[in-house]
């Protein structure tokens, strides 16, 4: 079993193209200073409200007549052991499944990959791909840190599956020369989204001092990476 910490019946922006729901799954990996989604990192029971898995399921079925999609996020979905089980179920009930991970775990990424339990992945790269940044940007300490993102990267960019990569732009964590690396690190990628940093709600309270990059250097930069052609397409997310 897979446990739930949130449940969002329709979004029409979580799955591109597509009408989606929304599972949150608890726990996290990484400690992301900037995260809004502290209560399930932290798996903070007394402000989540858990649910049965065979619940979200009945209302997965109630609703696919008007949903196309599940969106599977958290936390960090790869770090349930049940996923791939969980997954197979969504499939069964004839819905897309798009998947948000971290990429820390690249050989349950490659698991789902190769049981065909995705039709979209996204994946958040934190900050330039040097072990000292993702450090800072995580929490995590370690040589394999990296080496993981970038098996993870490998792995989505060659699966034939629809994708993207995606990096929160906060400043003093991710620098306009840093978005520029990673764009040439995941060369031959669909989509790489630039989202703009939300000072609100972070787990690390610091951060709320800290002011957002201007959106016209997010757009800059990202007219840069869109002329350097290594990926499909660089867009800004507010």
């Amino acid at each position: 079993m897979v446990e739930i910490g949130g449940f969002q019946r329709i979004s029409l922006i979580d799955y591109p193209g597509k009408i989606t729901s929304i599972i949150f799954l608890t726990g996290c990996n990484m400690y992301c200073p900037f995260c809004h989604n502290g209560s399930l990192v932290k798996r903070d029971y007394s402000s989540l409200h858990i649910y049965e898995e065979e619940e979200i399921l009945g209302k997965l079925n109630e609703s696919k007549n008007f949903i196309e999609a599940v969106t599977i996020t958290g936390g960090e979905p790869t770090l349930q052991k049940d996923l791939e089980i969980f997954l197979g179920k969504i499939k069964k009930i004839g819905l897309s499944v798009k998947l948000d991970t971290n990429g820390l775990n690249p050989y349950k990424v490659e698991d789902i990959i190769k049981n065909g339990l995705v039709n979209y992945i996204a994946m958040d790269i934190k900050t330039g791909l040097d072990n000292s940044k993702y450090a800072e940007a995580t929490g995590l300490k370690g040589t394999s840190v990296v080496s993981n993102i970038i098996k993870s990267i490998n792995l989505i960019i060659n699966s034939g599956i629809t994708h993207e990569f995606r990096t929160t732009v906060v400043p003093g964590l991710v620098s306009p020369s840093d978005l520029i690396s990673i764009s040439m690190a995941i060369k031959g990628a669909d989509s790489y989204y630039l989202q703009q940093f939300n000072s609100e709600k972070t787990l690390d309270r610091k951060l709320s001092l800290v002011k957002p990059y201007s959106k016209n250097i997010l757009d800059k930069t990202c007219l840069e990476i869109n002329g350097l052609g290594y990926v499909g397409r660089c867009e800004v997310r507010a």
